[in-house]
């Protein structure tokens, strides 16, 4: 699905395309020692084999960045001809090496010439800041001419959180400051007419990776560039959470048509990433229609204009957390899983909750029970609402269609404590309703919306990544007030209902657990990552609301982890520091007792509270 309003140019990595009208490609990287060829060619092999276009591997040091070229060497001997993609940190020697043994050299600005330091210096002159530009050019050129040399292809690589401190200083670790370190790179790339390129701007905080890369897009069109994006929601974690976060993220610009490859970062095996993205994709290559930037920006105006959107009717609307609508039958539930109302269909099933349980019933069934329970909030249709003139002094929950008549809603919008429930139809593309919210929106509607949707999908990974693409963008947007999810192929909805809350907190608008930011494991990784993130998610996933990063090296370390109130970052081999912030608070901890210690830190602090 392309965008009429950007095209990314062709460029190609290897004989492997991307851009244009090419597909969307597919990535992953593998997570083995580098310097161990047997082990990392069978590895790019099951990447490979799941699916992938390209293969990224780390290369940390020059021997690394040599040894690429038995890797390559050997993989085509045994038939795979797939480009292979180094990724160099702080060495632009090491990417020279690299560009000469593989189709693809990924840098960092944040560390490719200037440097990380502790304790910057407050402000920087305007001469300091340009010789900064300077000196990255001198040494950039270098790179420039092995890779047009070899047919090599650059990708600019930028990473919320991991911006020089010249950027720090200038610009402070925001969207703004990412795209001009990746322009510094573009801009002396095409003077020097150097065009095979790819950029990417990635973050663990979906919000921050989506206005990033839209501001990348609009920034470079009003420079006349057009690179391939990569699109990727670093340190996505494992499991539902961090293939929804990537979904998100990764989904809400695929559905604007922006990104030409993705990487899914999950802290699991590589190959296990492949099938998430081939999802993520194949959810989005099937739409017609990707939301145009005119709509998108014109939720944006709507905030900008209003303050607050929507009135406040009960716990729904106005400053209140999104909501969580569930469909009965619903079995034991963890204590973040709590729905916030049960549609609850027949008159039997009442009789397993008690008066105090906030239900939502068919209009009908209302009827007879409103003497039994005074406090059952009704749900109507439109021509339900409009023909009883029955209205409930607390709350009304009103279901209408897109598809009708937009304007029989203007008289039932008026009437007292009216939510609506605005019902998508299970094979309509999710494009279709935004008409129907412009509508909304432009007549000054203040009643809180809730979404619903059901869905018809066996696999469970299949349904999240779906529903993630249908309605991260309203919630990043904050344009709805609550979410109401049925998947018929999951007759218990529990896991339904685990989506919902997890979908929520990957838009950052409702936390309802704790927050793991943890990277995927590559060959700079000092540790296993994916046995400690499970006992760091063990002792403190109770933790709600607090963000804790477990991250493999300092590569991914403090920078990278921006976001989080605690880090567990990898220092060396079986060593571990620890933050509060971005400050260390200990360092070279043995890993046996890394996650004790990390305990001791939250609760020094007074962030622990008991399971």
């Amino acid at each position: 699905m392309k965008n009429p309003e950007w095209q990314s140019r062709e460029v190609y990595v290897g004989d492997i395309p991307m851009g244009g009208n090419n597909p969307i490609r597919i990535q992953s990287m593998t997570d083995t020692d580098s310097m161990d060829t047997a082990a990392t060619v069978k590895q790019c092999i099951r990447i490979i084999k799941a699916g992938a276009d390209y293969v990224r591997i780390t290369a940390q040091n020059k021997n690394v960045a040599k040894n690429l070229a038995f890797i390559r060497s050997e993989l085509k001997n045994k038939g795979f001809s797939t480009p292979i993609i180094a990724d160099v940190h702080f060495s632009p020697g090491v990417a020279e090496i690299a560009a000469g043994n593989v189709e693809k050299v990924r840098i960092n600005p944040g560390n490719f010439v200037d440097k990380q330091i502790e304790n910057p210096p407050s402000s920087i002159s305007e001469e300091e800041y340009n010789q900064g530009k300077e000196n990255i050019k001198q040494r950039l050129l270098h790179l420039l001419n092995v890779c047009r040399n070899n047919g090599t292809t650059i990708r600019i690589g930028v990473n919320h959180g991991s911006l020089s401190n010249r950027m720090m200083i200038r610009y402070g670790d925001t969207p703004e400051g990412m795209v001009e370190s990746a322009m510094e790179f573009l801009r002396i790339c095409q003077k020097e007419d150097f065009f095979n390129l790819v950029v990417s701007l990635k973050s663990s905080n979906t919000r921050e990776m989506v206005k990033t890369n839209r501001l990348l897009v609009k920034t470079m069109l009003q420079e006349k560039m057009n690179y391939p994006l990569h699109l990727g929601v670093t340190e996505a974690g494992d499991g539902e959470d961090g293939r929804i976060k990537s979904a998100v993220g990764i989904g809400t610009l695929l559905n604007e048509g922006i990104g030409d490859t993705i990487r899914v970062s999950l802290t699991e095996d590589p190959e296990k990433e492949i099938p998430a993205a081939i999802n993520i994709v194949e959810n989005f290559s099937t739409r017609k229609h990707p939301v145009s930037v005119q709509k998108r920006m014109f939720f944006s105006l709507i905030h900008k204009m209003s303050g607050t959107l929507f009135n406040n009717v009960k716990n729904i609307g106005g400053n209140s957390v999104p909501v969580v609508i569930s469909s009965h039958p619903i079995g034991n539930n963890t204590e973040e899983n709590v729905p916030d109302y049960l549609f609850v269909e027949k008159e039997t099933e009442i009789e397993n909750y008690s008066q105090d349980t906030k239900l939502i019933v068919p209009y009908t069934l209302w009827l007879r029970l409103q003497n039994i329970y005074k406090n059952l909030f009704p749900l109507l249709t439109t021509n339900e609402f409009l023909t009883s003139g029955l209205i409930n002094k607390d709350l009304n929950f009103v279901n209408i269609d897109p598809a009708t008549n937009p304007d029989s809603i203007i008289p039932v919008a008026k009437g007292i404590n009216v939510v609506f429930i605005l019902e998508l139809q299970p094979h309509r593309e999710p494009s279709g309703f935004y008409e129907f919210l412009n509508f909304y929106y432009k007549n000054n509607f203040r009643n809180p919306l809730i979404i619903k949707k059901t869905y018809n999908e066996k696999d469970h990974e299949a349904f999240i990544i779906k529903m993630s693409g249908d309605f991260g963008l309203l919630f990043l947007e904050n344009v709805c007030n609550g979410i109401w999810l049925i998947n018929e192929k999951n007759k218990t909805q529990e896991q339904t209902l685990s989506a919902s809350f997890s979908l929520l907190q990957a838009g950052r608008v409702r936390i309802s657990k704790t927050e793991f930011i943890s990277c995927p494991s590559c060959g700079r990784t000092l540790f296993d990552l994916q046995k400690t993130t499970a006992q760091v998610k063990k002792a403190t996933g109770h933790l709600k609301g607090l963000k804790i990063a477990i991250m493999g090296c300092i590569v991914n370390g403090p920078g990278e982890m921006a976001d989080a109130d605690y880090g567990y970052v990898g220092a060396g081999k079986g060593k571990i520091t620890l933050y509060k912030k971005k400050e260390v608070i200990r360092r070279n901890i043995p890993s046996k007792d890394a996650v004790n210690e990390l305990v001791i830190l939250i609760k020094k602090n007074g962030d622990w509270r008991n399971p």
